[in-house]
């Protein structure tokens, strides 16, 4: 039976450089994927998945409306992989489970669990509750530790704790940091 996997890991852990290599994995056996990335994060550019390393390729789009179904899948796909994954509605995490379970297609999801103010995006939360395995893509804290939490930051290095749970931004808005320091701003020593 295919599955539904949940990657999930703070900024800067390799998730889509992770995606990246599964796709590559399967396509260099002569197996096809298909690439799904949130519309809403254009930073490569608008159907690009892309890494802090520069390695980028094209992706489908996926916005609130989409609508995720097995039969929308060319023949043969092999694996489903979506980047960005935290911004699906909990019914298009509904509808990818259907099509791993009901259509016989691995979906692999890989994003962010939760937002800079340490609360979970719907699309995280849908996939935590019904991904049939999830794993956590560990990255660390500058203090060496494990960073399981986003800060958002200003232009001058300072903590953001308002604002909307979306802002699209990379390593100059958002840093991962361990959760000493998410709540009292510092570092244990």
């Amino acid at each position: 039976m295919a599955k539904l996997f949940w990657r999930y890991g703070a900024m800067a852990a390799g998730k889509t450089l992770a995606l990246l290599g599964v796709a590559h994995n399967y396509e260099r056996l002569g197996r096809s994927v298909v690439v799904y990335t949130a519309a809403i994060d254009d930073r490569y550019g608008e159907g690009t998945v892309g890494t802090r390393l520069g390695l980028q390729r094209p992706a489908r789009t996926f916005a609130t409306d989409t609508v995720f179904q097995a039969s929308d899948l060319p023949a043969g796909t092999a694996c489903v992989l979506v980047d960005e994954a935290q911004f699906l509605t909990p019914e298009q995490a509904r509808q990818l489970h259907q099509i791993a379970v009901l259509g016989g297609v691995p979906v692999i999801c890989y994003g962010l669990r939760t937002d800079f103010r340490g609360e979970g995006f719907a699309g995280a939360l849908a996939l935590s509750a019904l991904a049939d395995q999830l794993e956590e893509l560990k990255t660390v804290c500058a203090c060496g530790r494990k960073a399981s939490f986003n800060m958002r930051v200003d232009a001058e290095g300072r903590r953001v704790n308002e604002g909307d749970q979306v802002s699209i931004g990379g390593d100059a808005a958002y840093i991962a940091v361990c959760p000493h320091r998410f709540y009292t701003d510092a570092c244990r020593p």
